[in-house]
């Protein structure tokens, strides 16, 4: 039987390694190509933290919606949930909203004083919400 917690610690190991390789401020000195590095970095930060939010709704039973909008509905439903606080789900919309323009720009259209505050935050944000999170309990779940 596999629990949860190894799952989740799973993750949290990659985000750590990810949050770890992002360069300190300023960015502006950062190439184009370096830049787009930082973003996909950013990218995988919040895809990191919305894989350890889908195990903890796994662990619980909860749906996680398809369509479009799942991203949103994902972050909106572990606000409603308390999976996660109001305050955090907040603080995670601008790294969602991120997520969405990275996915759909070019990397030549990043600017690096809208990339900068969230490489600023990611890690504050990152013991946040593993702070949250191991607060709560689950059962182990089947392999």
């Amino acid at each position: 039987m596999v629990n949860y917690r190894l799952r989740i610690e799973a993750e949290y190991d990659a985000i750590d390694k990810t949050v770890s390789a992002l360069p300190p401020s300023p960015l502006v000195n950062l190439s184009q190509l370096e830049l787009a590095g930082v973003a996909a970095l950013l990218h995988n930060f919040y895809n990191g933290i919305e894989n350890v939010v889908k195990q903890v709704f796994q662990a619980k039973g909860l749906k996680i919606t398809e369509g479009q909008s799942w991203h949103r509905d994902l972050l909106l439903k572990a606000i409603d949930d308390k999976i996660i606080s109001k305050a955090l789900g907040e603080e995670l919309k601008r790294f969602l909203a991120f997520r969405h323009f990275f996915s759909h720009t070019y990397s030549l259209d990043l600017l690096p004083e809208k990339i900068e505050p969230l490489a600023a935050d990611a890690s504050d944000i990152f013991n946040k919400l593993r702070k949250e999170i191991d607060k709560l309990t689950f059962p182990p779940l089947a392999a």
